[in-house]
């Protein structure tokens, strides 16, 4: 079960992985805690009901990545303003949320489909999204409700991230509100990364699930993370986006794994490595 706040989430950091084990033949499920219906869009698409469009965005990138089952938990979308913004009728903000009560709703979904592992995101929520930040405390306490026996939080390394991003700064002018720097604590740091799993196999799927969130390729002032990567040709791609991360906490150091069932109760040895 792959836990994820907004839908395009999915696409960025787990599509290769889920399209992955799907391949393999695993019952893949993807569970929403929002609609993302705060998102940056163009005018016309708010005026559909953003909610609406990347509802149906989020089903669309599910089939391509294999996925049995796509599930919401109901919540509205926090926005990624200082406090939560204000709740679309009949729902509370994600970030507001009692943590026991969204755990209760996600461990539902985990006895249902028995499942063997949830995603959840590094404490930080990656880049400090007040949504995804709950996606980490929610999940943990669901799993424990479960008694789900893996979680893994996905995440990017950290050390990657900023070189990318200060190569990206010769040929690429960002906006001014821009910062750089703040990505110093964002994502996971390099010696925490349990899991790189390679997903090179699989970036037709993860680029089909990017281009399927049509809605967060335009909109807000500058061009959006999911167009830029999407325009990238083949080999870049795989390249830049051919590994996905994810920690274990407690595991015992070791190699990191390549496979994100390694750690399941009864997996072989055999899928460790570097």
């Amino acid at each position: 079960m792959f836990f994820h706040a907004h839908p395009d989430d999915e696409a960025l950091l787990t599509a290769g992985t889920m399209a992955r084990l799907a391949g393999q033949g695993h019952r893949v499920v993807l569970v929403l805690a929002t609609a993302g219906e705060r998102g940056l869009a163009p005018e016309d698409l708010r005026e559909r009901g953003l909610g609406a469009v990347r509802r149906a965005e989020a089903h669309a990138s599910a089939r391509i990545l294999g996925c049995s089952r796509v599930a919401f938990l109901g919540y509205a979308d926090s926005g990624h303003g200082p406090a939560p913004a204000p709740a679309r009728a009949g729902a509370e903000p994600f970030a507001a949320a009692d943590v026991d009560e969204a755990a209760a709703r996600l461990a539902a979904l985990l006895t249902e489909e028995r499942a063997d592992l949830l995603t959840v995101y590094d404490p930080a929520g990656g880049y400090g999204h007040p949504d995804h930040v709950q996606v980490h405390r929610v999940g943990y306490r669901a799993a424990r409700l479960a008694g789900t026996p893996v979680v893994l939080e996905a995440t990017v390394d950290r050390t990657l991230l900023l070189r990318g991003l200060r190569a990206a700064s010769w040929i690429h002018r960002f906006p001014p509100h821009f910062d750089r720097d703040s990505f110093r604590q964002a994502y996971g740091a390099r010696a925490e990364i349990t899991h790189r799993v390679p997903v090179r196999r699989h970036w037709r799927a993860k680029r089909a699930s990017m281009s399927a969130h049509l809605s967060q390729a335009r909109g807000g002032d500058s061009e959006r993370t999911l167009a830029a990567l999407g325009r990238l040709p083949g080999p870049a791609f795989r390249q830049v986006l051919g590994t996905e991360w994810y920690i274990q906490r407690g595991l015992p150091a070791g190699p990191v794994l390549r496979d994100p069932l390694a750690t399941l109760p009864g997996a072989g040895a055999a899928a460790r490595g570097r």
